[in-house]
């Protein structure tokens, strides 16, 4: 156990992680919050309408892509991060008021959605990349999953805690409590010991900086195929607000309570396959693909499964396998990548998985209105499937290209 909380030994760490651990059972309370206002107040169970707030919110990581990534490589990074969670703090409470008043709107979300996912597009990169200073690269894979296990506790209690608000007090609560929880993730940056960060290089800024991250990746075989995968898996199977959504109001006909439990028991997987990560002394690819055949398996047993606890026993896998996923790419692409273009190529990174969304989303929503949830579950499960396969392929490719060149082999 030691050694999965290793990371903890860092005074900076400790602090950085006591703050995201409150604002990220904020933000997890918002994202079940939204869904439901959306599906239940705002539309008549529009799976589609869910499926733009997605599109909206997660489309900026693709449109900011090139700038966000070189603002994380070029400019002070705690100080950032404090400009984007206060302005996402300062978002949710807009939102969270206008909720508890009665005043909001469909057109509220979509708006507060985009500029939402706009403080996060820049936020995103910044914050997986400072992570290094936390802790230094000998253990930033151990950092990087103990990050995910917070995240996914988070998301194991948010969304539950969600339920009850909305059933007892209203849906624009959730959003308040998530506006008051970036103070602490506030408090913590302000409180790390700054003389014991360990800055990364930062970069020089040259004619085309902007774009060195795309020429970069594209001249390394190991990380296009990563983001091959996470597009896959990213833009059709990480819609879990449609699928869980779809699937407790349409086919279960849950209350709020079983939905906020549905995302919550899913969050046993997440976090379990986290501390899984943080378990492993380094990442390697063989795990990447493990999980996307995983995922896609997952995807087909919750579209088939015939009640809703089988369903969350369903999820629970899914969560597993979307974590080695999503973990292994991050470390694998982190620690293969110069310290100086980390920033870019991580930007670019989430540009892919998840400025998908925009595609996927509105095509996951259109499935689950016209044909049934299930059958969204079913684009799911194809992505994880077919990023499987693209793991296969690129496997074969390098144990034969090292075979020629008489190499180890160093992609497992």
């Amino acid at each position: 156990m030691r050694r999965v909380f290793r990371s903890l030994r860092s005074f900076n760490y400790r602090v950085w992680a006591a703050g995201a651990l409150v604002s990220n059972i904020g933000t997890w309370m918002q994202r079940a919050a939204q869904d439901w206002l959306v599906l239940t107040q705002l539309t008549n169970h529009s799976a589609a309408a869910v499926g733009i707030v997605m599109a909206l919110q997660f489309g900026p990581q693709l449109l900011l892509m090139p700038w966000s990534g070189y603002a994380a490589d070029h400019f002070n990074q705690r100080k950032l991060l404090m400009a984007t969670q206060a302005m996402m703090g300062t978002l949710a409470l807009i939102l969270g008021i206008l909720t508890v008043t009665g005043l909001v709107q469909l057109w509220h979300v979509y708006t507060f959605a985009f500029l939402f996912g706009c403080s996060a597009a820049l936020d995103a990169p910044v914050r997986q990349t400072f992570v290094a200073e936390l802790v230094g690269d000998a253990d930033l894979s151990n950092a990087i999953a103990l990050n995910s296990t917070s995240f996914n506790a988070a998301r194991m209690i948010g969304p539950a805690v969600a339920g009850l608000v909305i059933a007892s007090v209203g849906t624009g609560w959730a959003f308040l409590f998530n506006g008051t929880s970036f103070l602490a993730v506030l408090a913590s940056l302000s409180l790390l010991r700054t003389s014991e960060l360990r800055p990364n290089a930062r970069a020089h800024h040259t004619k085309g900086s902007v774009m060195q991250g795309f020429h970069y990746v594209w001249s390394r075989r190991d990380l296009r195929t990563t983001l091959v995968m996470l597009f896959l898996i990213g833009t059709f199977g990480l819609n879990f607000p449609i699928f869980i959504s779809t699937m407790a109001v349409g086919v279960f006909h849950t209350d709020a309570r079983g939905f906020g439990l549905l995302s919550s028991i899913m969050a046993v997987g997440t976090m379990s396959g986290a501390l899984l990560a943080a378990s492993r002394d380094r990442p390697r690819f063989g795990a990447l693909l493990l999980g996307a055949a995983i995922f896609g398996l997952g995807c087909t047993l919750a579209a088939l499964a015939p009640d809703y606890w089988l369903f969350a026993a369903a999820l629970v896998v899914i969560g597993v396998a979307a974590l080695t996923v999503t973990n292994t790419s991050n470390a694998l692409m982190q620690l293969s990548t110069e310290p100086a273009m980390r920033g870019r190529v991580m930007a670019l990174r989430l540009g892919v998985a998840l400025g998908g969304t925009p595609i996927g989303a509105p095509i996951v929503g259109w499935v689950a209105d016209h044909l049934g949830p299930r059958w969204a579950l079913g684009v799911g499960a194809a992505a994880g499937f077919a990023a499987a396969l693209v793991a296969i392929a690129a496997l074969a490719q390098w144990r034969a290209q090292t075979k020629s060149d008489g190499l180890p082999h160093a992609a497992e």
